[in-house]
């Protein structure tokens, strides 16, 4: 039998706020009081630290980022330096990955999967690198979406983030998750056409629902 998930649609949210909902959310699920969730939004401009950032990851200086009006914020996540903005779906499953799925890569892989599936609806052929946690592009090589998480006790927080309409040259502020040598793009980029961020949200949670073998309590 398959377990719930309640789906949430939460527009959009500053970025801190969405941290300290993933936060309740992680020890209510691991307390038993709350089912599987999976959160779904943009947020407004920031550029997130993970544990693995090094200084060369942040290209501009606080004035920079200011004069952008974008926030530099230290994550608890994994990974290196990354952005988030409107115009990107970012979804944070906070889910139990106990008792079968307690392998950190397999659920890495996962998502991987949730976005390439999510792509691939709108004819668009991603892939994942062994060397690279997120799903690419190939020639040139381009990052479409990213992956941060964090597993607590087998309850997961932080997740993806899967370039739709998002500004890019916001990407100019930073070494996407610390690479060099690869470009960045977004799904507006490659149809040539500007997307409905719901519509795309609403596929993705179809696909992790599959992907994750869980049966949608509601949308909300």
């Amino acid at each position: 039998m398959s377990r719930p998930l309640d789906i949430r649609f939460l527009g959009r949210v500053p970025y801190d706020e969405g941290l300290a909902l993933q936060r309740e959310l992680a020890e209510a699920r691991k307390g038993g009081t709350v089912p599987d969730t999976l959160l779904l939004l943009e947020h407004e401009p920031v550029v997130t630290l993970g544990r693995n950032t090094g200084d060369a990851s942040v290209l501009g200086s606080a004035a920079v980022f200011r004069a952008r009006g974008v926030e530099l914020i230290t994550s608890d996540r994994g990974g290196d330096a990354t952005f988030h903005g409107p115009g990107q779906v970012v979804a944070y499953p906070i889910i139990d990955l106990q008792p079968d799925r307690k392998d950190i890569r397999r659920y890495v892989r996962s998502l991987e999967q949730v976005m390439m599936g999510t792509l691939a609806r709108y004819g668009i052929h991603g892939f994942g690198r062994a060397d690279a946690p997120g799903v690419w592009l190939d020639q040139p090589s381009r990052k479409i979406g990213a992956i941060g998480a964090r597993v607590s006790r087998w309850v997961t927080h932080h997740g993806l983030a899967l370039n739709v309409n998002v500004d890019l040259s916001y990407f100019d502020l930073i070494i996407p998750c610390g690479i060099r040598g690869s470009g960045v793009t977004s799904m507006e980029k490659e149809l040539g056409r500007r997307l409905s961020m719901m519509e795309v949200m609403e596929c993705l949670a179809e696909t992790f629902l599959r992907e994750f073998g869980r049966e949608s309590v509601e949308f909300k």
